[in-house]
């Protein structure tokens, strides 16, 4: 890899001469929103180490609807039950929410590398543990905090992920993200709006206050980063 580094947290935190071996294996692909990289019961076949944009990971309830119980990107990689000896999502599924790039590889490759000597291994199970810590956080947000708070948390995160302070981001895929009808949407967001934190038209949001957006989100927000940043170090 030399000098140059992918933008994926766990794979810039590689070895230079373990980075090149692993990425002899790889594959790019575009992500677009509302891509399904995982249906429920499917066999997990690609693992994803995102670039850029966002994944979420999503679970069905009695009702028919889906609810997101954590969200990925540069920071990670999707497909962690095959890391652990699975191959299978069970009745989830993941799903591109905002656009960008993955890195891939089969799944069967990415086993039998893991499996080998190297550091990449160390670095997913760290990972595995901060995103079921997020996960655990998520499902305490939503339970608890207003939607005002869980929409600043959201923004925050998927600005985390992408290159720039504009993204788009419909309100009905939003209020899918944060189980919750529209209407509490644009009074979450409008709010947000008029404090003057972001602009959002036609499904483009614009970050304009990354303090204030910050200030004003709940500390989940503060504490699923905390983890990330102890689990998965830099170097």
């Amino acid at each position: 890899m030399a000098d140059t580094k992918t933008g994926n947290r766990i794979l810039d935190a590689l070895p230079d001469s373990e980075a090149d071996r692993f990425l002899a294996l790889t594959g790019r692909m575009p992500l677009e929103p509302h891509d399904l990289l995982y249906g429920p019961g499917d066999r997990i076949g690609k693992i994803y180490f995102p670039l850029e944009g966002v994944i979420s990971l999503m679970t069905p309830t009695d009702e028919g609807t889906w609810v997101e119980t954590a969200t990925v990107g540069n920071e990670g990689m999707v497909g962690v039950p095959v890391l652990l000896g699975g191959r299978s999502i069970g009745n989830g599924q993941a799903i591109a929410q905002v656009s960008g790039e993955a890195i891939t590889i089969g799944a069967d490759r990415f086993r039998a590398y893991v499996d080998s000597d190297g550091k990449l291994r160390q670095i997913l199970f760290g990972y595995a543990q901060a995103l079921f810590a997020q996960i655990s956080q998520s499902v305490a947000c939503n339970g608890v905090h207003p939607i005002q708070e869980r929409c600043a948390r959201w923004l925050l995160e998927s600005h985390d992920r992408v290159s720039s302070d504009a993204f788009n981001l419909t309100q009905e895929f939003l209020a899918d993200m944060l189980a919750v009808q529209r209407p509490s949407v644009s009074v979450a967001a409008r709010a947000l709006q008029q404090a003057g934190l972001i602009r959002y038209t036609r499904g483009r949001i614009v970050v304009l206050d990354r303090e204030g957006l910050e200030a004003a989100s709940c500390g989940c927000y503060r504490s699923a980063r905390a983890e990330y940043e102890r689990l998965v170090p830099l170097t």
